[in-house]
């Protein structure tokens, strides 16, 4: 395989799940690593470097959702897609909320993984900017300045890094998406519609809630009560930068 195949590790303690997934997926062109749990995830991730991690859920010990967690806390970028048997609402939100790109309900079709690990592959190789032509509002450039920032914390437009004090922010594609258009456009109100079209945020308006909330947690004091990413009631969001 050449050096540009993506390198996708698997996570699963189901071991034929495991295997299935190898075989398939690395039929499909991809690079495939697994392991057996979070522990052995940690050791892969030490010592190599991956496009994307498929990550199951209900494991022994620690948890995907724990997993995903510690590792966005620690900086780790590696998109993740979970995959778990449990496809309510709230346990796709929570898995979304722990810092995972994309979530997968078991069972599922082996053609949708590939679409949706190509679509995850694809948003982190280049973030896909602001649509023109989503509506009135997104197609107007916006001038606004070459940083942003929020108290302590700075927004490089050019660069699209959120840093403190000089230490980068780590930011999902999905959030690094919408912030990218945010940005474009502070002090104006841009609608749920507007923000799904423009950043393809996983194919719904309830999505863009999700990135919202994880983006207060990383831009605010509080993010209880938002200072800089303020919810406009009945017309969508705004940023407000200092």
């Amino acid at each position: 395989m050449s050096e540009e195949t993506p390198h996708i590790l698997v996570v699963d303690d189901d071991e034929r799940l495991r295997k299935l997934l190898r075989k398939y997926l690395s039929d499909n062109g991809y690079l495939v690593t697994v392991a057996v749990d979070a522990e052995e995830a940690r050791r892969q991730l030490a010592v190599m470097e991956f496009d994307l991690m498929v990550l199951d859920v209900m494991m022994p010990g620690e948890t995907g959702f724990d997993l995903a967690r510690a590792l966005r806390e620690e900086g780790q970028a590696v998109p993740i897609l979970m995959l778990t048997a449990m496809g309510e609402t709230e346990d796709r939100i929570q898995g979304l909320e722990t810092g995972a790109d994309d979530y997968l309900a078991k069972p599922f079709e082996p053609r949708e993984l590939l679409l949706r690990i190509a679509a995850i592959l694809r948003r982190a190789a280049q973030p896909q900017p602001p649509a023109p032509a989503a509506s009135a509002v997104l197609a107007a450039a916006a001038a606004a300045a070459a940083e942003l920032r929020f108290g302590e914390i700075v927004y490089d437009r050019k660069r699209e890094d959120l840093a403190r004090h000089g230490v980068r922010i780590h930011l999902t594609t999905a959030e690094a998406a919408l912030l990218k258009v945010l940005a474009d456009h502070p002090h104006e109100v841009l609608s749920r519609e507007d923000l799904a079209a423009a950043t393809g945020a996983l194919g719904n308006q309830r999505s863009v809630d999700v990135q919202v909330t994880r983006l207060r947690k990383k831009l605010e004091d509080d993010a209880r009560l938002p200072r800089y990413l303020q919810t406009v009631r009945g017309k969508g969001y705004l940023l407000r930068p200092d």
